[in-house]
């Protein structure tokens, strides 16, 4: 057989026409192939064309991204794990198998990413909520769904905006400016880097939210990171079933504000996807079993705790888990109704249930802010402002949720996680066998002649073993 080379191969003269049967056809992704199974019973593309239609213009306008391939593009973002648009756009152009996933065909053009920004800017929140809502309904559907028991926590994103553009709120300084103004009042007429770095460590409430903002993202707030740095940042809280780790809400609020603040707002709309799913879903012929009255038990850490969140909470029927921090004795004269609440939440969270329902929250939310912000990429956003962040974090979500369903169906929730199983099964099955090798070769040494002087340590030196001493073998091992 003659070896070929690099030139005979750019010499070769390519045909003019090529028949579209004898193309080339690589087999797709299995996760993606499953997911889209499952995606096109259930009717993803009609009822995303349904929902999305009053966006669209039948004769105006260049072409648009069809709904159920901006969705899917959105879904890709979680299960590859990338954090842009730009990233999405270049990886569904790149990949065979995420082209089949989008249905987009080998001759046709993947949607770029001015053109999903554009989309995603068109179509409003109430419509990502109603695909997330209609996510939910399909997790119902294969019994990852009760409701009754919420966990509830946040976590902080890093936003698109540096702490060195920032402006003040009354005038419109930039940083350097302000200092440099202040040095100039203090008798300073041209300070050096050196004396504004002093005159600012010295200054006390230096980066206040009230006092600055900035000028391109008013929504992002400074705060501090969980690896202690200050940035500018937004808040995302989840709202998990704890019984399954479904995500039943995701809400963004500033960075600034408190868990005690934003809580109402995450409860509120857990309550009501959970009405809605339950309406849908608890069928006979479906089998969901979805609590209709929303949650009866939240769980919470101590952030979440104050009196008037678990009176509030107390009030409306909802028992309480929150972790209390330490606070002294308290001063309960004239609240008589915030001492009967943190009483019942004290008296719950130290028996066994509530222990057992405070280690489940670490275990069940912290795995959502795992696969969403640190594999799933989100954990830095490339957006501004709160209404297209939350478009994309709650479709993120939505992928979440579908990985459930998928780790249930092939025992994965991602397309990573179905390649790292295979790997597993070919590492666990070549163990096995070289545990099963050596024990027959122990056996069969110990009922043959290898046993005799040189038999043992020859065959042990053929299969990498260490021979396996016998009491009337006279060498040494």
């Amino acid at each position: 057989m003659a070896m070929g080379s690099r030139k005979r191969r750019e010499r070769r003269q390519e045909a003019f026409w090529i028949p579209a049967a004898e193309l080339a056809r690589p087999s797709g992704h299995p996760f993606y192939t499953r997911l889209n199974e499952l995606l096109d019973q259930a009717g993803f593309d009609p009822f995303a064309e349904d929902l999305c239609r009053r966006f669209y213009d039948e004769k105006q306008g260049r072409p648009g991204i069809e709904p159920g391939i901006y969705f899917r593009m959105l879904l890709v973002g979680y299960f590859e794990g990338i954090d842009s648009e730009r990233g999405i756009a270049w990886r569904a152009e790149d990949s065979l198998s995420i082209r089949g996933f989008l249905h987009v065909g080998w001759d046709e053009d993947c949607p770029d990413h001015s053109s999903l920004s554009r989309t995603r800017h068109r179509i409003d929140e109430e419509t990502h909520k109603a695909m997330f809502g209609w996510v939910l309904q399909r997790v119902a559907e294969q019994g990852l769904l009760n409701g009754s028991t919420v966990g509830i926590d946040g976590t902080t994103l890093e936003a698109n905006a540096a702490m060195r553009t920032i402006v003040r709120r009354d005038t419109g300084e930039r940083y350097e400016e302000f200092l440099k103004r202040l040095a100039k009042a203090s008798g300073v007429e041209t300070p050096t880097r050196e004396q504004l770095a002093q005159r600012d460590r010295k200054r006390k409430k230096k980066g206040s939210n009230q006092d600055w903002k900035h000028p391109h993202d008013p929504d992002a707030r400074i705060t501090k990171m969980k690896d202690g740095r200050t940035h500018l940042a937004h808040k995302a809280e989840h709202a998990v079933d704890l019984e399954t780790g479904a995500v039943l809400a995701i809400t963004l609020a500033p960075a600034d504000q408190g868990d005690s603040t934003t809580v109402v707002e995450t409860l509120a709309q857990a309550g009501e996807q959970i009405a809605e799913v339950a309406a849908a879903t608890n069928d006979e012929q479906v089998g969901a079993r979805v609590n209709p009255t929303g949650p009866a038990e939240v769980v919470a850490d101590k952030g979440y705790h104050s009196n008037g969140v678990l009176r509030g909470m107390r009030e409306a029927g909802v028992r309480t888990y929150v972790s209390e921090p330490e606070r002294g004795r308290r001063n309960w004269k004239g609240k008589p109704g915030e001492r009967q609440a943190v009483y019942a939440n004290r008296r719950r969270i130290r028996g066994e249930r509530g222990q057992r329902l405070l280690r489940s929250r670490g275990e069940r939310l912290e795995r959502s802010f795992a696969h969403l912000y640190e594999t799933g990429g989100m954990r830095r956003t490339h957006l501004r402002g709160h209404a297209n962040i939350l478009k994309r974090l709650i479709i993120h979500a939505s992928g979440f949720n579908l990985g459930l369903i998928m780790r249930k169906l092939v025992g994965r929730g991602t397309p990573r996680g179905l390649q790292g199983r295979l790997r597993f099964a070919i590492w666990a099955f070549q163990q096995a066998a070289r545990v099963g090798l050596r024990v027959i070769v122990g056996i069969l040494a110990e009922r043959s002649s290898l046993h005799r002087k040189e038999g043992p340590r020859r065959a042990s030196c053929l299969l990498n073993i260490a021979p396996r001493p016998h009491p009337g073998c006279r060498f040494k091992t």
